[in-house]
């Protein structure tokens, strides 16, 4: 019998690898005419601004509970995307946010959709992180088309805001073409932490959903979809109403599987694929189902005989009186520029993956130990250590249910890191290297398509709780999404089958 065709997103994985052979041919300079702004506008609609509650403190006065309700909006906002920095650009300017982005393209914008509070009227609103402002642009109720958009989901029937995540595709594709699929949903998936950790800090508890119809979406937020589309929706229940707080629910819905597709040209895959993700008109999904939490395995997926098992159990990192220092963090994480190649020590790895990996040891500061995640089942880390003091350099897989590494390869890899991270010099100075990969073939089977979209923001997730983690302990730390896919595998004796998602580095900053 002939071989089943590959699914579009494995064609789509396979289409975009960057390999050593090639890439010098297909690059080529920027048009810095067509550079796209990373701002959305609005000419009609009204304004509500909230920088005035970030500092100041209410007065004992009657409005002191509406004061508090406000503040906290903006602070959930501000630590989600908000402008933390204005840096001067070839005689223009740059606006840094709270969370971070490949070449600082911020292809994400943010929604908040009211079913109508006493001080927030019912409609659509879209964040305006430059002016830290929410605009009014639709005035109407849509709450229940939201609700028929998300197919029922439980969480939508007793909160009363929620966020929609969408994506302006050209802003990462001006420059990383087709291949700008997969750093916005990465960029995505750092968004999605910030929004998970600030939602701790201000008493919200966002409720994950990747499962919607997407035509429906985009519709209710009057968006073009040929240049935007949602990507992922967050009904926020309020903690301090007892009546909001809702048990968690799914997270995911698997869509078609694409397998009778044409040839796409270079520089079309990108639209064609996000169309092939899409759950459409009439779909029904019993988003009743146990959440993935409850779902989760109770081994990890190597075991590799004969291998040496270190433990990283280790004390939690603190976070301050009331998150203080998880906020503070959050607003001044920079990416690191380069390393000084020193050491780390284990104890400081050690405590980046608990912060990670381990939520439940943070339950006592206030965090959520059931993080929404898609389904972390499907994410595999190994580690490439080339400068931790009590490690032997090498590569290793770890096993966050165990909480241990298992080392698979023996061997200092800086040379290599270097090569497979484009020549950048961060591969090759970092004293550990992460790289967050998935079996590919498997999650298409079990849901579909649009699972390249569910793993590349779970690793996103993962890579912003390292980012946080770095900066608290005073390392430096930066994402790489552009890496030689296959050889990755091949020098660090990865499993052939575990595509690689994204990469992360470590170390001490120069």
């Amino acid at each position: 019998m002939p071989e089943l065709r590959q699914s579009i997103a494995q064609h789509y994985h396979e289409r975009t690898k960057y390999d050593p052979q090639t890439l010098a041919s297909k690059s080529q300079g920027l048009d810095w005419s067509k550079q796209p702004v990373p701002f959305k506008e609005y000419k009609i609609g009204s304004a509500f601004e909230l920088k005035s509650y970030i500092q100041n403190q209410p007065e004992a006065t009657a409005d002191h509970q509406d004061f508090r309700w406000w503040q906290r909006l903006s602070r959930l906002l501000l630590c989600s995307y908000g402008l933390t920095a204005r840096m001067p650009s070839l005689g223009s300017t740059v606006y840094l946010r709270a969370a971070p982005s490949a070449g600082g393209l911020y292809p994400a914008e943010v929604y908040l959709v009211s079913s109508g509070t006493p001080l927030l009227p019912p409609g659509l609103y879209n964040y305006q992180c430059r002016t830290h402002s929410l605009m009014h642009y639709w005035e109407s109720d849509v709450w229940q088309k939201l609700q028929e958009s998300c197919l029922g989901h439980p969480a939508l029937e007793s909160t009363q805001l929620a966020l929609i995540i969408t994506a302006v595709f050209y802003r990462s594709a001006w420059r990383y073409e087709d291949r700008a699929y997969r750093r916005i949903f990465l960029d995505t998936g750092h968004l999605l932490g910030n929004i998970e950790l600030a939602g701790a800090m201000t008493h919200y508890r966002p409720h994950l959903i990747g499962g919607f119809v997407d035509e429906m979406v985009n519709e209710l937020l009057y968006i073009d979809p040929q240049q935007e589309g949602a990507i992922a929706v967050l009904p926020l229940a309020d903690l301090l109403d007892i009546q909001q707080n809702v048990p968690t629910g799914r997270t995911t819905l698997p869509s078609a599987t694409e397998v009778d597709y044409p040839y796409v040209p270079d520089g079309e895959l990108l639209t064609y694929f996000h169309k092939c993700t899409q759950i459409k008109p009439g779909t029904t999904g019993n988003l009743n189902l146990p959440t993935v939490q409850q779902e989760q395995s109770v081994e990890d997926k190597y075991n590799f005989p004969f291998c040496q098992k270190i433990s990283t159990q280790t004390s939690p990192i603190f976070w301050g009186a009331k998150l203080e220092g998880l906020q503070q963090i959050i607003l001044k994480r920079r990416s690191t520029r380069a390393y000084s190649g020193e050491d780390l020590s284990f104890d400081e790895l050690k405590a980046l993956l608990d912060f990670t990996y381990q939520p439940q040891n943070y339950i006592d500061q206030g965090l959520d130990n059931s993080t929404d995640y898609f389904d972390l089942n499907l994410i595999e880390t190994f580690i490439a250590v080339s400068g931790v003091k009590g490690l032997e350099a090498g590569c290793y897989y770890y096993a966050p249910k165990a909480q241990e590494l298992r080392q698979i390869r023996f061997k200092n890899f800086r040379r290599e890191l270097h090569f497979l991270c484009l020549g950048q010099d961060l591969g090759r100075d970092a004293a550990a290297v992460l790289f967050h990969t998935a079996d590919l073939k498997a999650a298409v089977a079990q849901y579909g398509d649009r699972v390249y979209r569910y793993l590349h923001m779970d690793a996103g997730h993962l890579g912003q709780r390292l980012n946080l983690a770095a900066i608290r302990l005073n390392l430096g730390v930066s994402g790489i999404g552009g890496f030689f896919d296959e050889q990755v595998n091949e020098v660090l004796g990865i499993p052939a089958d575990e595509a690689v998602l994204y990469i992360t580095t470590l170390g001490r900053p120069r």
